[in-house]
């Protein structure tokens, strides 16, 4: 909200969440019943359109949202080079109210208006009318009363909320308290209004001229540029008729400057032109290439997972996967389609870009699902995408790359060593963070632990943390002949004495890999903690069980730009193996950690404590590794 919220700043729906919708369900039904009821010659086409605009105006909102989220995330045209963050992404949850509110204003207009249920589909003349009343008393009124807005009481009590955002996004020229917003809803009817009662109206120029008035505020409120600089040079004046992304960035950054809606004449014409607007045009429209130091590369997890990236839904993205399971079940029913055109995709994406310090972090997803990952058919294409993507990040200067989920397969790459083995120089360092990982799971461990019982397949993390399990003398117990053969042959003989094969289930601590059945989990004792050293969680299959998280560590304060959950993990916790690549950029070291080859489990933990990571355990268990320190 603004820092002193006015009256009338609460939208009138704000308590019903997405139960705002309901209120245009007896509106969209008489309008939908008069128009299938009446004659040919006497439908009410605006009244009838309401609803389908209304939902081509939210697909449209989500794709500008989409679109600029990924050309930033490549941020070679970036205006501000600031941090969004999970503030920013509450506060401007509510983007869709303003499209709720002129539907509802639209069937209201109509049913109170005889005149308005009889507009054609088209009028030319209605088209001049309504762009002479938006140049001249729309720009002009908005003009002033977004100077009075900047006025201190006006602007603590309302306008704050939206200046809030410095680095802007296409929604945030939406976001208004609702008397606010009201009063912009009254200049935009000029037009809306006269055309109707002039009898010039149209179902075109009216739901038209709200296409133009969203497609002017998400340009306008982009954090990149992108008008082309052929338009001023073929048609100078246009530079008065239209702003470009950097020319209101500016009156987000300076405030005092640069208050026109969509037409920069006004500033020129009353001295509020800020003078840096054109060079800041030129000097972001050439871009700058800014190289990534540290690439980490995931995949989808299921279906739904699409829409929980920082690209699809901003509200969804900014929770953990689990507490956005309601609204992600809304969304299912179009997964299969998105599904489809993500495996259409022939190369990885970048989906997020963060810093820390001075350390340029990218995300670039897999567009593959686990499913995919799970078929041998699909190994080999998957194999390629990684191998592109690993080529891909040494040529852009990545000084290390990790291998987040399952791109770290055995089956697929042996943890990353099959792009060492086919390029020696790689200048890239592979990181698949066991080490870190590791230690994560050591200080999930409650402390006081003597023994523990290791669930799961062989693997390159099973047999580091057994390793380092029995290296503290604490008994590890194994039920499966098969990973105790292994982990047998793996480990120092001297270690050999703390691995035993059991076949009791009896240990209070529990470390599980992938896989770990219902059938297993019944076979626990009462308050037994289910630690994960896997990437992906056990399904919860108990209530009087303890269900710790998988391997992740809380991020440095100082990390900028991180406003989307990664996965199942909270707000501003990061998977240990992501992290690991991380501290290693930090730490500049000039070795892999992939295949057989491993960082050190305290080596790294102390790396990431000294660079501001700090331990992550939802049920806050002080770990046996913290007995060692």
């Amino acid at each position: 909200m603004a820092t002193k919220p006015g009256p009338l700043s609460r939208w009138p729906w704000q308590d019903l969440g997405n139960y705002k919708y309901a209120l245009l369900a007896p509106w969209a039904a008489r309008s939908t019943y008069r128009f299938v009821t009446s004659g040919s010659g006497e439908r009410d086409l605006l009244g009838f359109a309401v609803l389908p605009v209304l939902l081509l105006r939210l697909l449209y909102s989500q794709l500008w949202i989409s679109v600029s989220r990924h050309q930033t995330a490549r941020s070679k045209h970036r205006i501000v080079n600031k941090s969004l963050d999970f503030d920013q992404v509450d506060r401007e949850r509510n983007w869709d109210d303003q499209i709720l509110l002129t539907a509802l204003l639209f069937y209201m207009v109509n049913a109170a208006a005889p005149v308005a249920q009889a507009v054609p589909w088209w009028n030319s003349k209605g088209l001049v009318v309504a762009a002479l009343l938006h140049v001249g008393p729309v720009e002009f009124l908005y003009y002033w009363l977004h100077r009075a807005l900047h006025h201190h009481w006006l602007y603590s009590r309302y306008h704050s909320h939206h200046h809030a955002s410095i680095v802007t996004e296409p929604i945030t020229s939406v976001i208004h308290p609702f008397a606010e917003e009201a009063v912009y809803f009254a200049l935009f009817a000029i037009p809306l209004l006269t055309v109707v009662g002039t009898g010039t109206g149209s179902v075109v120029v009216a739901n038209g001229y709200l296409v133009y008035v969203d497609f002017m505020n998400y340009l306008g409120h982009c954090n990149f540029e992108l008008v082309p600089k052929l338009l001023f040079d073929v048609f100078p004046p246009l530079k008065y008729l239209m702003y470009t992304p950097s020319f209101h960035s500016l009156h987000h950054t300076q405030f005092r400057t640069n208050y026109s809606l969509f037409m920069p004449l006004y500033d020129y014409l009353y001295g509020t032109l800020d003078k840096s607007s054109d060079d800041l045009y030129e000097r972001t429209l050439h871009g700058r290439e800014e190289a990534p130091d540290v690439v980490h590369l995931t995949h989808l997890a299921t279906p739904d997972s699409v829409f929980h990236l920082r690209l699809g839904f901003a509200s969804i993205a900014a929770a953990p996967l689990a507490a956005a399971a309601a609204r992600l079940r809304l969304l299912r029913a179009a997964a299969p389609l998105a599904c489809r055109l993500t495996s259409l995709l022939g190369t990885t994406f970048r989906s997020e870009a963060n810093r820390l310090d001075k350390l340029s972090i990218e995300t670039w997803v897999v567009p593959r699902y686990t499913s995919q990952y799970l078929s041998k058919d699909g190994l080999y294409a998957i194999g390629r995408l990684i191998e592109k993507a690993v080529a891909d990040a040494e040529a852009s200067g990545a000084k290390v790359l990790t291998l987040g989920l399952l791109n770290q397969a055995n089956e697929l790459n042996r943890n990353g060593e099959l792009y060492v083995i086919r390029k020696p120089n790689l200048k890239t360092k592979i990181v698949d963070g066991t080490s870190l990982a590791v230690a994560a799971v050591l200080h999930m461990i409650p402390q006081g632990t003597k023994d523990v019982l290791l669930l799961g397949d062989a693997s390159k993390v099973s047999t580091v943390l057994a390793s380092a399990l029995c290296e503290r003398e604490i008994q590890v117990q194994i039920v499966d002949k098969d990973l105790y053969d292994c982990l047998k042959q793996e480990l120092r003989p001297k270690l050999h004495n703390h691995l035993l094969l059991s076949s009791s289930y009896s240990s209070k601590v529990w470390l599980v890999g992938d896989k770990l059945t219902d059938q297993e989990q019944r076979k626990a004792k009462a308050g037994v903690h289910f630690v994960p050293y896997s990437q992906f969680p056990p399904e919860p299959a108990r209530d009087d069980c303890v269900y710790h998280s998988t391997p992740a560590v809380v991020v440095p304060g100082s990390l900028e730009n991180l406003h989307a959950c990664e996965n199942w993990l909270p707000r501003r916790v990061m998977s240990a193996w992501r992290a690991a690549g991380i501290v290693h950029a930090l730490e500049k070291w000039d070795a892999h950690e992939c295949g057989a080859r491993v960082t050190g489990v305290d080596k790294a933990w102390r790396a990431a404590l000294a660079h501001g990571f700090r331990p992550f355990d939802r049920h806050g268990a002080a770990g046996v590794a913290k007995q060692q320190e």
